[in-house]
């Protein structure tokens, strides 16, 4: 089969590789049908991520149909159409139990960094019946697979963790995709103002068709403090992960705020302890545990929510690396998600 395989930072090639088998009775085998990149798989590009080997097949994002299972599988079967979450979950472990489903002890975030992942023709799923989900054969499955990882990020990581409410004022920094999927699902919660902060002025035209209240291009915390009249926002969150991102929702939250960090963060970052100390502040870190999933999910096949809107871009699986190039290069080429066809 056809995978793209990472092969050290800025290294990557489309491999024949051989096609996946049951290696556990809880295991599935899913054909691909969609899939797409992520931020993260940049992030493995550059290096960042020394737990992902030479040889790895990357992805965790996709929909497929289910090829094969094993013995112990017991919600799926050869033929079912699934959406693959970016979280593998054992439904067992401590975490697991707690909802932590990142921190799985037997699973976590592995597809695409400690087992194959995604951008192939086939994958291997462990744990299936907790990894997967149902969807009709009727949905759209690029709209769904927006659901696989980007949507419940966005949604756990800023809305949930940064406390997101009526009438509140908060700050999206970073238009990417995963800061776009904040801004349509922190509209559940109706906060009266919402401002977006990028460097780039495509990005941000379209987080003001999908609802941007305030768009902010140059000095960030020097606009946004004039926004709010001097007072700051209730809720910044970082959707980029580099530290001047990280300084500016530092520098824009208001006493009793929150910071909700979801970006990737492959240095350090400095706290500025000196100012934040007497603040009353929350600051938040956390990897999606896709405990929201079903409901996204429900939002989006419905079409309360339109996470189609997030896709620019279209490849078949034998130009994917030109996918990545596309992606990697989101500002020239006015990528905001693409979509691998399989």
């Amino acid at each position: 089969m056809k995978a793209l395989v990472y092969h050290g930072p800025g290294k990557m090639t489309l491999d024949e590789k051989p096609k996946p088998s049951i290696k556990e009775p809880t295991d599935a085998v899913v054909r691909v049908t969609r899939s797409t990149i992520c931020g993260t798989d940049l992030h493995i590009m550059k290096g960042d991520l020394s737990t992902v080997a030479d040889g790895r097949t990357l992805g965790h994002e996709g929909v497929g149909i289910v090829e094969d299972a094993g013995s112990g599988v017991s919600n799926f079967r050869m033929g079912d159409k699934v959406l693959i979450s970016c979280i593998t979950s054992c439904g067992e472990c401590e975490f697991c139990r707690k909802e932590m489903y990142s921190h799985c002890i037997h699973g976590g975030w592995i597809l695409g960094n400690v087992i194959d992942g995604t951008q192939a023709e086939y994958v291997r799923i462990p744990h299936a019946d907790n990894s997967l989900y149902h969807i009709p054969d009727s949905a759209d499955e690029e709209a769904v697979v927006m659901v696989s990882d980007i949507l419940p990020t966005g949604f756990e990581c800023g809305v949930l963790k940064g406390r997101v409410k009526p009438g509140d004022t908060i700050a999206i920094i970073g238009a990417g995709p995963i800061g776009l999927a904040t801004l349509l699902t922190a509209q559940f919660y109706s906060p009266a103002e919402i401002i977006m902060v990028d460097t780039d002025l495509n990005r941000l035209e379209v987080a003001k068709s999908f609802g941007a209240t305030k768009l902010v291009h140059g000095n960030a915390v020097e606009e946004i403090m004039k926004i709010t009249n001097g007072k700051g926002v209730d809720v910044a969150i970082e959707a980029v992960g580099v530290r001047d991102t990280f300084d500016i929702c530092q520098s824009i939250v208001v006493p009793g705020g929150h910071i909700a960090n979801i970006g990737v963060h492959g240095k350090s970052v400095e706290l500025h302890m000196e100012k934040l100390w007497s603040m009353n502040v929350t600051i938040t870190t956390r990897l999606v545990d896709t405990v929201t999933l079903p409901m996204l999910l429900k939002s989006v096949l419905s079409g309360k929510l339109q996470s189609k809107k997030l896709i620019t871009h279209r490849f078949p699986l034998n130009e994917i690396m030109k996918a990545y190039e596309t992606f990697g290069n989101a500002a020239r080429e006015k990528a905001i998600k693409v979509i691998i066809i399989h």
